[in-house]
C-alpha cells in the first residue's frame, strides 16, 4: 500500500506539471483570429475541436514552397518554430485557429498563400494508470489517438488483475488549479448500470486501481 501511495503521488506530480506547463505557456502576440473551416485532420480522432498539446507533431505546408513545408514538434511550453514566423504558440489551440494565425503571418511575406496544417502525430493525449492492472503492477501511461472513456483505457492497460478492488477505482483530474476525483465502480459499469461513471478522459487524467 505504501508503494502504491508513493507511485500515485509521483504520477500525480507528473500530470500536474505537464498540465501546468500547457496552461502557463506564453500567449502569442498575434491577434485572435476566427476559426477556419477547411482544415482536414491528418489522423482519425482528431477533429476541428482537438486542442494541440506538447509533443504533438504538426505538418505545415505552403503550396509550391518547399522552404515553407515542414513537420514541427510542439515543445513542452506549447511553442513551435516555423520559417519567417519564428516562435509561435500552438498549444491549447485548435488546428483551424493555428492555421488562420499562421496564414495571417505568412501573408506578410507570401502573397495569397495556400496553407495546410495537419496533426500528423498525437503524442500529448496522455492518461496515466496506476495500481493492480494486468499491464503492470506499477504506474504507466497511455497515449490516446482518439477520445476514450475509463473502460476503454482500462482495456488498453490490459484490464484489472485478480487482486484489484474493482469498485474502488478513482480518476484524478487537474482542472482550474484544483484536483477533481471521480469514482468508478467497475462492476456497475460492465453490467450497464450508472454508465455516467464511465466518463470521457481528458489529457493528463490519472486512473488509480487500488
Amino acid at each position: 500500500m505504501r508503494k502504491l501511495f508513493s507511485s500515485l503521488v509521483f504520477v500525480l506530480l507528473i500530470a500536474h506539471f505537464a498540465w501546468a506547463a500547457e496552461q502557463n505557456a506564453p500567449a502569442s502576440t498575434a491577434n485572435n483570429t476566427s476559426a477556419a473551416t477547411d482544415a482536414t485532420p491528418a489522423i482519425a480522432g482528431v477533429d476541428a475541436t482537438y486542442l494541440i498539446g506538447p509533443g504533438d507533431v504538426l505538418s505545415i505546408s505552403v503550396w509550391k514552397d518547399e522552404a515553407l513545408t515542414k513537420d514541427v514538434v510542439v515543445l513542452p511550453d506549447g511553442v513551435i518554430s516555423f520559417p519567417l514566423i519564428g516562435l509561435l504558440k500552438a498549444g491549447g489551440k485548435t488546428v483551424p485557429q493555428l492555421k488562420a494565425e499562421i496564414e495571417a503571418k505568412i501573408s506578410q511575406y507570401v502573397s495569397d498563400p495556400v496553407l495546410n496544417v495537419e496533426v500528423k502525430q498525437v503524442n500529448s493525449m496522455l492518461v496515466f494508470v496506476i495500481g493492480r492492472l494486468n499491464m503492470s503492477s506499477v504506474s504507466g501511461r497511455l497515449i490516446l489517438n482518439a477520445n476514450a472513456n475509463v473502460l476503454q483505457a482500462l482495456a488498453m492497460a490490459g484490464g484489472l488483475n485478480t487482486f484489484a478492488k474493482r469498485n474502488s477505482i478513482k480518476i484524478f483530474r487537474e482542472e482550474g488549479g484544483k484536483t477533481l476525483i471521480f469514482p468508478f465502480r467497475y462492476d456497475e459499469v460492465v453490467e450497464g448500470k450508472r454508465l455516467e461513471q464511465n466518463i470521457e478522459l481528458k489529457r493528463y487524467d490519472v486512473i488509480v486501481v487500488p
